[in-house]
């Protein structure tokens, strides 16, 4: 594995080893681009014991598809290094384009770079979910539903996406529990919750109950616990998005980092994709979405470089072709 440091200019500097910028170096690599990847080690889904949904890859681990990826990047030159990158700044010379400084004072000097840092999730302060998060407390329908299909399901009501959640649950199971915490319910949302089967628990949420090692159930504040053998939340999604702001990307109305469909950020030579860019991006559309940023940017590197030929060829005195 080529772990190697660097001062001489990278093509590319992809920030974030996770399946958006490890396939964004793999294209970038093929090209016979000049890459390097700087790794903090924190990927979205390490709590994860299995991902679903990625084809050909349906139920690997997720540090087994981060390993299989960092061996096949390796195999076309891309340095990996294992850090933190602390800020980025445009390079003195345009031609440079950027330097990435890491944790520690190392410095990369990048033509390009790909901020891939993803996000965390922003869980409700309840006692007991922490240590059950991404084992059966859960976010993801498409991603952990069919793993406890036909089971006793709760979902939380700790925020407005908790009614879709738990309408879209029942097809995977007939019992199906909304604790609605501190949700009020609109009477057409309750309509709509008993139409499709789901029950309604009313009361504020104490805690989560586990025993053994698994989740047994939700304590009410009167004292009642709700037996479920899985439940599923939906956090607030945090993106960590210091990097880009720092070089002053635009944002939308929500705050989220504003690209085109590859990944192409306000300031020039800076893309951003996966969860940095979209919450909603599983592992299969984040490795996607880092296949198509390094199209781009390689197309971005190729128009420099064929303008600098053309500059150095007209200014070499060579005649112009017929």
């Amino acid at each position: 594995m080529n772990e190697t440091m660097t001062t001489e200019l990278h093509d590319a500097v992809v920030v974030g080893g996770g399946a958006a910028g490890l396939n964004a170096a793999l294209v970038l690599g093929r090209a016979r681009r000049r890459v390097a990847v700087v790794d903090a080690g924190e990927p979205r889904n390490a709590p994860a014991a299995h991902m679903q949904g990625f084809l050909s890859r349906d139920g690997m681990p997720p540090a087994a598809l981060l390993a299989v990826g960092r061996e096949e990047v390796a195999r076309y030159g891309v340095d990996l290094i294992d850090g933190r990158v602390e800020h980025i700044e445009p390079a003195a010379s345009e031609e440079t384009g950027y330097v990435v400084h890491l944790a520690g004072g190392p410095v990369l000097h990048a033509r390009r770079v790909v901020v891939a840092t993803g996000l965390r999730d922003g869980l409700p302060e309840l006692p007991g979910l922490a240590e059950r998060w991404g084992r059966d407390v859960l976010h993801c329908p498409y991603c952990h539903a069919w793993e406890v299909r036909d089971r006793p399901l709760g979902v939380l009501g700790t925020g407005p996406g908790a009614v879709n959640q738990a309408l879209l649950l029942r097809q995977w199971s007939a019992d199906v529990v909304l604790l609605a915490h501190t949700l009020e319910l609109t009477g057409a949302e309750r309509e709509r919750l008993a139409a499709r089967g789901v029950r309604v628990v009313e009361g504020r949420i104490v805690r989560l109950v586990s025993d053994d090692g698994r989740l047994r159930g939700v304590e009410l504040v009167n004292g009642q616990v709700v037996p479920r053998e899985a439940v599923f939340v939906f956090p607030q999604p945090v993106p960590r998005d210091a990097l880009l702001f720092g070089l002053d990307c635009a944002r939308d109305d929500n705050g989220w980092v504003t690209t085109d469909r590859t990944g192409r950020t306000s300031v020039p030579g800076v893309w951003a994709v996966g969860n940095v860019a979209d919450p909603r991006a599983q592992v299969v559309t984040a490795a996607g979405m880092g296949a198509a940023a390094a199209f781009a940017l390689d197309h971005d590197l190729v128009a420099e470089e064929i303008d600098r030929a053309v500059a150095e060829h007209r200014a070499s005195g060579a005649a112009l072709p017929a």
